[in-house]
């Protein structure tokens, strides 16, 4: 690794340089560079199929880079063992799928395989992190039941525990909040606040909410086509000219009223058509 590139990671334990992500021979993200800070909550933001799941694949080993590098602690992921990426890196995908029965007490459980050895099936901080995290995600009383029966918003929940309870430094989820409702989104995402604030666990998320990324994140990332617009602190990039060029909308940005952050106010409400189609001279001939 040159002097250069250490200089560039110094204060992020996880990063890109060049990553170029691919399916088939469809290029999805195209000489991405990033460094996700340590120790605060980066978001992810974008348009549908921006890349934004792809790269978080890729920063969790699930996708394999068509070119360029994902370094973790200054070493290429690709040569890390598996386990001792587990015990650094958690990873929530975007449609996890749980074993055929299993109940939500050993699925959380699932978490804590990659701290055990096989003198060492269960201890007592296993135990103590699977209630811990399942505590924490309101997912307590849902113990014995299978994960099959839940809801939408339960089982996300319920993912989030496992997540959680691998006790990971670095943590990658994407689009948390899905199918939860309004009041289980805000307490997915304070409870993600309080892990990094309280723990100091660095987080990487995916959101589709731009307020709700710009109220959470520490750092923003808006990406588009494959590539990062705009990086940095939500009330340094969060404009109108942002929100325009990254998603196509016409919209206001203003001051949260309780976070003092940027509000992203969409335009007017189509309220139909303000004047009649006139059409151009000749119009009918071309036709």
């Amino acid at each position: 690794m040159t002097e250069g590139l250490k200089e560039g990671l110094k204060g992020s334990r996880l990063a890109a340089r060049d990553l170029t992500l691919a399916y088939e021979d469809r290029t999805v993200v195209d000489g991405l560079d990033l460094a996700v800070p340590d120790g605060e909550v980066t978001i992810v933001i974008g348009p549908n199929a921006c890349g934004k799941s792809t790269l978080l694949r890729a920063l969790g080993r699930l996708l394999k880079p068509a070119r360029g590098t994902v370094l973790l602690d200054g070493e290429d992921l690709a040569r890390i063992p598996t386990r001792a990426i587990a015990q650094s890196l958690g990873l929530l995908p975007q449609t996890p799928v749980a074993p055929e029965a299993i109940t939500v007490a050993d699925l959380v459980a699932r978490g804590r395989q990659p701290h055990q050895r096989w003198w060492q099936q269960w201890s007592e901080a296993d135990e103590r992190a699977v209630a811990d995290a399942m505590a924490r995600t309101d997912t307590t009383a849902l113990a014995e039941r299978s994960v099959d029966e839940l809801s939408g918003g339960q089982r996300q929940r319920v993912w989030i525990a496992m997540a959680l309870a691998q006790e990971t430094d670095l943590l990658l989820l994407d689009e948390p909040t899905t199918y939860l409702d309004i009041s289980h989104q805000v307490e997915v995402l304070d409870l993600v606040r309080r892990l990094n604030r309280e723990r100091g666990r660095t987080v990487v998320a995916v959101l589709h909410d731009l307020n709700q990324a710009a109220r959470y994140a520490d750092h923003l990332v808006a990406m588009k086509a494959g590539r990062i617009v705009a990086q940095g602190r939500p009330a340094d990039i969060v404009t109108a000219d942002l929100v325009r060029e990254v998603f196509g909308l016409h919209a206001v940005v203003v001051p949260d009223p309780v976070t003092a952050g940027p509000l992203v106010i969409p335009g007017k409400p189509w309220e139909g058509e303000e004047r009649a189609y006139v059409p151009e001279p000749g119009a009918a001939e071309r036709a």
